[in-house]
C-alpha cells in the first residue's frame, strides 16, 4: 500500500496500521453485564508514505473517525498495531505506548477538526488558542509565543494583527485556518484531518483545500484525510481507502480507484458524486436496505445484504483483501469478474 517512491527506496512508511480494532462494550442491567460489542473498527490495515495523502472514505458511522482517534490515541484501540516511524528512523507502536511514553510524540501527530467553531475556545484569543500547544511544550515566554503565532497566522493567510481577537469575529473559513495554524504550531509530520471542509461553503472549501495542498508541499506534511465527500477526496488525495462497517473493502491510487472501482460499494459511492455535465451523468446506484448494525454485523461479506451482485459465497465466507492491480487491494469474492464503471 505504500507509494512507489517509498517502495523503491526501501524506506518504511511513515504510518502503518495493522489489524486495528476498536470494540465498544454493550452493557445491560443493574450489574452492567457485558452482553456484546459494537465493532466500530474491525481489522483495519493501511500505510501512508512520507509526503502522501491517504483519503479514508465511507458512509457516516462506518468507523472513519474512530480509526483517526485510535491513531491519535485519543481512545485506546482494543487490539492491533499502529507503527509510526520517528524522526530518528526507528519505529514505535503507538497503540502499546503508555501516556507518558506517548507525550513526546504528540508534537509529531496533530489533528484538524471538523467543526471550525466548536473546536475553538470562544473565551480565548487567537494568541492563546494557537499558542497553547507551544505553552504546553515548553515555550514559556509570551513574547516568543506571540512571534510564533503571528508567523503561523501569516502562513495560513491571516493577518498577524488578529492576535487579540476572539473566534466569533471570524468567518467559518477563517476559523478553519486558525485550526490549521494550531495544528502546525509544533512542526508536525503527520496531520489527521477529520472532515476539515464539510462545514464550509463550496467556494471556501476550495480555498482551504488549496491551502492544505500548498502547506503540504512547503512543509513536507503527510495527511490522513477523513471524508465522506468523494469530490474532495479526488481533489487532494494520492490514495483512497474505502470503509464499510468497520472494514476497508477497497484500497488504491485515487485515479485508478475512481476510474475502475472493483467493489460494488465503491461503485455505489462513486455514482453519488455530482457530475456537472448533463451529457456525462450516470445512473445513481443506491444500495438496497439499511446499513447493518456494527453490534450485529451479518455473516460473510458485511455488504452482501445490500449488494446487487451477491452470490451464495458472499453470504457465508468473509472475503479477504486480495491484489486487484498495481497498488490495488479489494475485499470482494467477485472482484475479478465484475465490470464496474467509474468516473472519468
Amino acid at each position: 500500500m505504500t507509494d512507489k517512491t517509498a517502495q523503491d527506496s526501501q524506506v518504511p512508511p511513515l504510518l502503518e496500521v495493522q489489524e486495528l480494532t476498536k470494540f465498544f462494550p454493550i452493557r445491560q442491567g443493574l450489574l452492567k453485564r457485558h452482553i456484546g460489542d459494537v465493532r466500530a473498527v474491525d481489522g483495519v490495515n493501511f500505510q501512508i508514505g512520507d509526503g502522501q495523502t491517504l483519503g479514508l472514505v465511507g458512509e457516516s458511522g462506518c468507523g472513519k473517525t474512530t480509526v483517526a482517534r485510535c491513531i491519535l490515541r485519543a481512545i485506546r484501540p482494543t487490539s492491533g498495531r499502529v507503527h509510526y516511524r520517528m524522526r530518528e528512523g526507528n519505529t514505535v507502536d503507538l497503540a502499546s505506548l503508555t501516556d507518558k511514553q506517548l507525550r513526546p510524540l504528540r508534537r509529531d501527530i496533530q489533528m484538524i477538526f471538523q467543526n471550525p467553531f466548536t473546536s475553538l475556545n470562544p473565551r480565548m484569543t487567537l494568541l492563546d488558542i494557537v499558542g497553547e500547544p507551544l505553552l504546553v511544550n515548553g515555550v514559556k515566554t509570551r513574547k516568543q509565543r506571540a512571534e510564533r503565532v503571528a508567523e503561523l497566522l501569516q502562513l495560513v493567510g491571516l493577518r498577524s494583527e488578529y492576535l487579540r481577537r476572539f473566534p466569533h469575529a471570524f468567518s467559518g473559513g477563517q476559523r478553519q485556518r486558525i485550526g490549521i495554524a494550531r495544528a502546525l504550531a509544533l512542526n508536525p509530520r503527520l496531520i489527521i484531518a477529520d472532515e476539515p471542509v464539510s462545514a464550509l461553503d463550496v467556494s471556501i472549501q476550495a480555498q482551504v483545500l488549496n491551502l492544505m495542498t500548498e502547506l503540504q508541499k512547503r512543509l513536507q506534511l503527510t495527511y490522513l484525510f477523513v471524508s465522506h465527500d468523494l469530490s474532495v477526496i479526488r481533489r487532494i488525495c494520492d490514495h483512497v481507502a474505502v470503509m464499510y462497517l468497520g472494514k476497508i473493502v477497497e484500497f488504491g491510487p485515487t485515479k485508478d480507484l475512481f476510474g475502475t472501482p472493483k467493489h460494488p460499494y465503491t461503485k455505489a459511492l462513486l455514482s453519488a458524486v455530482p457530475e456537472p455535465d448533463p451529457r456525462r451523468r450516470g445512473q445513481l446506484v443506491v444500495p438496497e436496505g439499511e446499513v447493518p448494525s456494527p453490534a450485529d454485523p451479518p455473516p460473510g461479506c458485511h455488504f452482501h445484504p445490500r449488494c446487487p451482485h451477491v452470490v451464495e459465497q458472499c453470504r457465508t465466507d468473509r472475503p479477504r483483501q486480495e491484489p486487484a492491480g498495481p497498488q490495488r487491494l479489494v475485499a470482494c469474492h467477485r472482484a475479478q469478474e465484475l465490470d464496474l464503471k467509474g468516473i472519468e
